[in-house]
């Protein structure tokens, strides 16, 4: 059976010593072994990235940027490949891979412009014959510590930018579906990368921990569980290391009786259930601001979803695929039975749902609650899976205030026809990514992603302009060349 093992200072390591089941998700088979890499192998592939940095640091902007250009075209011409991947070990379907994908590939095309983006600030004569400028310098060592959800999106938010910044970068993606992107790393190296640039290692905590706690890495990027984002950032800032950690969700859309229904309805579908609702932007509480609002939502969404089809991968005709494991499977069944007995109405029960030539795959089927309530379980809770609550609400003000209690703040929405509504509740709302119409208000590569409150752990988003600033640190040079024969005395008054 195969072994998926680590890419260190540009050579792929087999490594049998520790090892965990990569299982197929659509069939419930372990297809893979996936090593787990210990302390000496992570040390190792940081010693790689160490020795490397000096050179890539010198290497100029612009030679760095068209490595990324030729990334970017590789990662076009092997799509089919790597969506292929992420379907077998995630169970996205081919459709939903693809737009994985290219949301990656945007933001390699953002490092492309990495010459124009690290240009710094000069001021000519900010005293007599005295000049200052400012310019953006690399970290050094970096690291990235990914989610199995998004298996090459999320580390084409880190990496590119990183290494188009000048830095060197370990790469530790989640251990259960990391075939895609190792493949995506060998194609960065396809594209030009000396070894060592780019390191990946597998592994569980204890290749986490070494990350933190090594002195050579000097950044760490995290996106997962809000519990583990608060252990990463604690862990990082306490040894000295710059940290942005994204966590978990529970992305709320107030739907005013005045909302379009009908788009409302096929937008919440897409946004709850695409990709199994294993999305840290799905959107799995409508908050419906009236009673007939309500009725009338729950009747649409009802009829709406009969139709949709989940099953394996490889049939684009499904709408969704599985939940990554087994145990997730019966968590998110575990929620919807909270649920039921917490007093809320299960509308649509995707709980014991099948799939012919399929039937140990980890599937949930699409699931919609109603009267659901702040206190209970299901709500408070990111279920990550694919169940829509809905939630009732006499104003668009307790709807907000809804929102803006829960420690999550990652993404909202409001569907309105009323421009005073949606730019009240755009100015008010206290949730980083915010959409009016739109249910998965995800930024472009070029702006930054990244919630508030328990969502997001640091000062800096992920990628965009937030990432320029988070792989580099800014140096202030002041500097005056005396005229020729020119002495002056000595002052002790504070320059001004």
């Amino acid at each position: 059976m195969e072994t998926i093992g680590h890419l260190i200072n540009g050579e792929l390591r087999e490594d049998t010593a520790r090892t965990q089941d990569v299982y197929n998700p659509s069939t419930g088979a372990v297809q893979k072994q996936v090593a787990l890499a210990g302390r000496a192998t992570v040390e190792e592939a940081i010693a790689a990235a160490e020795a490397a940095f000096p050179d890539w640091r010198d290497t100029p902007p612009v030679r760095r940027a068209r490595i990324m250009f030729r990334f970017k075209a590789l990662l076009e011409a092997h799509a089919d490949e790597i969506n292929q991947l992420v379907g077998l070990e995630h169970g996205k379907i081919g459709h939903d891979a693809g737009g994985e994908l290219q949301r990656g590939i945007e933001n390699v095309e953002f490092a492309c412009a990495i010459p124009e983006l690290l240009k710094g600030e000069y001021s000519r004569n900010v005293g007599p014959g005295i000049d200052s400028w400012s310019e953006f310098q690399p970290l050094g060592v970096v690291a990235g510590i990914t989610p199995f959800n998004f298996p090459v999106m999320v580390p084409l938010w880190m990496y590119p930018a990183a290494l188009a910044c000048g830095n060197t970068f370990v790469l530790k993606p989640s251990e259960r579906d990391s075939s895609s992107t190792m493949r995506v790393a060998q194609l960065a190296q396809e594209a030009g990368l000396p070894p060592g640039v780019l390191n990946v290692v597998n592994g569980d905590r204890e290749a986490v921990d070494t990350l933190l706690h090594d002195p050579r890495v000097q950044a760490v990027s995290f996106v997962g569980s809000t519990p583990i984002a608060e252990y990463i950032y604690a862990s990082a800032s306490a040894n000295g290391k710059r940290c942005q950690a994204l966590g978990g969700a529970k992305n709320h859309a107030i739907v005013m009786p005045d909302a379009d229904l009908d788009n409302a309805v096929n937008q919440l579908l897409g946004a709850a259930f695409g990709s199994s609702g294993e999305r840290c932007m799905a959107l799995p509480v409508a908050v419906a601001v009236g009673e007939d609002t309500a009725n009338r939502l729950v009747d649409k969404l009802g009829a709406a979803m009969q139709p949709l089809k989940t099953g394996p991968w490889s049939d684009s005709s499904n709408d969704f695929g599985p939940l990554i494991t087994k145990a997730h499977q019966e968590k998110v069944r575990g929620y919807i039975n909270s649920a039921e007995a917490d007093g809320a109405t299960v509308v649509v029960d995707g709980r014991n749902t099948v799939v012919p030539g399929h039937e140990n795959g980890f599937y949930v089927g699409a699931t919609l609650i109603d009267h659901v309530t702040p206190d209970m379980q299901s709500y408070q809770e990111e279920i990550f899976g694919p169940v829509l609550q809905v939630v009732r609400v006499n104003s668009m003000q307790e709807g907000m205030d809804l929102i803006d209690a829960h420690e999550y703040g990652n993404g909202t929405c409001i569907f309105t026809r009323d421009g005073e509504a949606a730019r009240y509740f755009t100015d008010h709302i206290k949730v980083g990514m915010v959409g009016v119409n739109i249910p998965l208000p995800v930024p472009v590569a070029y702006h930054s992603f990244g919630g508030w409150k328990r969502s997001l752990f640091g000062d800096l988003s992920a990628y965009g302009p937030d990432s320029v600033r988070f792989y580099t640190r800014r140096k202030t040079i002041t500097q005056r060349w005396p005229s020729a024969g020119v002495r002056e005395g000595v002052s002790f008054a504070f320059p001004s």
